[in-house]
């Protein structure tokens, strides 16, 4: 499976930015679907996920109430809308995709085997 993400961009604090995940390659409907982030000297760092159904979705909890994933299974895209940007969440944004997740390691970027290749959001103070 193939992942192509986008929408980053350059924000103030308190903006938003809506960043976009275009998967082909194999059947969407069989994949669980993450977001994750990684400045620069940070190790990568789990934002959001959400599973095959789209009813399970889980966040960080500094990202709790002002982001939102989900996923449009007609479409073949999974979407994060970030609303309240804070500097913090300066950072290369990337998609990952697995065909299997367990609750316990879905926060896990060794649990998900597709990458996209990250989009930049820098947000300013």
């Amino acid at each position: 499976v193939q992942l192509q993400a986008s929408g980053g961009g350059l924000v103030q604090a308190g903006g938003s930015l809506r960043l976009s995940c275009a998967v082909t390659g194999r059947t969407f409907n069989n994949y669980n679907f993450g977001w994750f982030r990684q400045a620069p000297g940070l190790e990568r760092e789990f934002v959001a996920a959400i599973r095959r159904g789209g009813s399970n979705t889980y966040y960080l909890d500094s990202v709790k109430g002002r982001f939102t994933v989900s996923r449009d299974n007609a479409k073949n895209t999974v979407t994060l809308q970030m609303n309240s940007l804070e500097p913090e969440d300066t950072a290369l944004y990337y998609c990952a995709a697995s065909s299997t997740l367990i609750t316990s390691t879905i926060r896990n970027p060794q649990a998900y085997a597709y990458w996209g290749q990250g989009t930049q959001v820098t947000v300013s103070s």
